[in-house]
């Protein structure tokens, strides 16, 4: 009887627990306006970043990318490096998150060559905090860790195997979102053009700000 009982709690704690994964298309991404949650977290060498510290110096330019393992994702970052004096001259930062651990943020900036701080999303607290977490497919799971050998269940924090929709959010100063690309679609990814741009748009908005 008194295992029955465990088994049911359990069975009950881990349904309850599923139940507060999202799919995909229940996923929206923080809006533009908003305010964007602070967050620490740790770097390829383990040392802890903080979004509130790097709003300091600018705007920060967030993405969140999938794994090592995602060839889009290599792309994406691969690209940022190549423009990176771009965004820094337009007085920007670039943070990168995944939920992979440390050594894995390692293998992925030894892969893109990104000189930009790549951070250990645990728990999925941040991609849940922008709304941009959820659970794939068991399908879909399956080409991920076998295919593309993402071993999600190793390069985690836990087992569960959630994932964030890649999206790229820009913080102003103030901690505001003023600018995202957000798509369900993972090939989509934003575009230094568009980053650039948007930038640009908030220099001249601090720069021409009405004094009262």
């Amino acid at each position: 009887m008194k295992w029955a009982f465990v088994i049911l709690f359990l069975s009950l704690t881990f349904n309850g627990y599923n139940q507060k994964m999202k799919k995909l298309d229940e996923t929206n991404g923080l809006s533009v306006g908003e305010n964007a949650p602070l967050f620490s977290a740790l770097n390829a060498d383990s040392l802890s970043i903080s979004l509130k510290n790097e709003l300091k110096k600018g705007p920060v330019v967030l993405i969140f990318y999938r794994g090592f393992w995602c060839p889009v994702c290599n792309r994406h970052l691969g690209t940022l490096q190549d423009s990176l004096s771009l965004i820094s001259e337009a007085g920007a930062t670039v943070l990168a998150v995944s939920p992979e651990k440390p050594e894995y943020l390692e293998k992925m900036a030894r892969q893109t060559g990104a000189g930009f701080n790549l951070l250990y999303d645990e728990g999925y607290r941040i991609a849940k905090a922008y709304d941009v977490n959820f659970k794939p497919k068991a399908s879909t799971l399956l080409v991920y860790n076998v295919g593309l050998g993402a071993h999600l269940k190793k390069t985690h924090s836990d087992a569960s195997q959630q994932l964030p929709i890649p999206a790229t959010f820009i913080i102003n100063r103030k901690g505001v979102v003023i600018w995202r690309q957000f798509d369900r679609d993972y090939h989509k990814r934003s575009t230094v053009k568009e980053i650039l741009i948007a930038l640009k748009q908030e220099d001249m908005k601090t720069e021409y700000q009405p004094v009262h």
